[in-house]
């Protein structure tokens, strides 16, 4: 990612909370990795006003750094991409599929986006994703290999290789993320992907699409996600739900639009932008 013009590194680290060293190692990629996902809220407020998100670097450092605002996953990503790449991690941009609540791995189109991360003195690269925005979500990076579970957090993640098959059927690998659901007390896919790099116009085009599609859900309703480390909060339309970190799930509806705004503002921090309506 060449265009950094507008980032603010310090800005940044700041705004997350982190104090801790600035050298590209596993341990400030876990750091940065978790402040994030515990500090930006994700939301969807620009696609809901009816229009894109800008994913320049100055435009998102005013947003989501100076502003009381979050983002989406590209958003999330793009922030986070460029603040590794600042601290000197070679990264590359990588795209998936949700497969949450599909009934297929081709159900959906790649619009995820997630980040590959080399990581001085370690042999294998890891995956890392601060912008899915679901409880499942990874708090932590981890290593980009099949057949390994990993524990960051509290939450257990672990790729797999799935057959291509259908539409997907190619000479690249596919892989899933999937999280073990305590509730369910079995594993459950998130998304599926190749190593297959993308680049920034490439998420030009997601953003437009999901941004102003007004078949996409992130322009229909508002859809906010905050985790913590004692909870995770999510707001669906009027469905506030709330999960704790043993995995219970406490679930209710809002419906006056003055207690939508007291909910995003106080709960999520979020500033909801002047004349927007959070509730249909």
């Amino acid at each position: 990612m060449a265009d950094m013009d507008g980032f603010d590194l310090s800005a940044y680290l700041e705004r997350i909370g982190w104090q801790g060293g600035r050298r590209p190692g596993l341990g400030t990629l876990r750091g940065i990795h978790l402040a994030h996902a515990l500090s930006l809220p994700f939301e969807n407020l620009d696609p809901l006003s009816g229009r894109a998100p800008s994913l320049a670097p100055g435009d998102l450092t005013a947003k989501m750094v100076h502003g009381r605002r979050g983002g989406y996953c590209y958003e999330h990503n793009t922030l986070l991409w460029l603040a590794l790449e600042a601290l000197g991690f070679p990264v590359c941009g990588l795209a998936g599929r949700v497969v949450l609540g599909a009934p297929t791995p081709w159900s959906r189109p790649r619009t995820h986006m997630m980040l590959r991360v080399e990581v001085p003195g370690e042999a294998e690269p890891y995956l890392a994703d601060v912008g899915f925005g679901a409880s499942g979500s990874l708090l932590t990076p981890i290593p980009l290999t099949t057949g390994t579970e990993s524990e960051g957090a509290g939450r257990r993640h672990r790729l797999i290789a799935r057959p291509s098959e259908g539409p997907l059927e190619g000479p690249l690998e596919l892989l899933e993320l999937q999280v073990y659901d305590r509730q369910e007390q079995g594993w459950v896919g998130q998304y599926a992907f190749t190593l297959e790099p993308f680049a920034a116009p490439d998420y030009e085009v997601f953003n437009w699409h999901v941004g102003t599609n007004p078949r996409s859900p992130f322009t229909r309703r508002p859809y906010l996600q905050r985790t913590t480390a004692e909870r995770h909060l999510a707001l669906d339309g009027d469905r506030l739900t709330e999960t704790g970190a043993g995995g219970t799930v406490t679930e209710r509806r809002i419906t006056d639009e003055t207690e939508a705004r007291r909910v995003a503002e106080e709960e999520f921090g979020i500033v909801v932008p002047e004349g927007l309506r959070l509730l249909a």
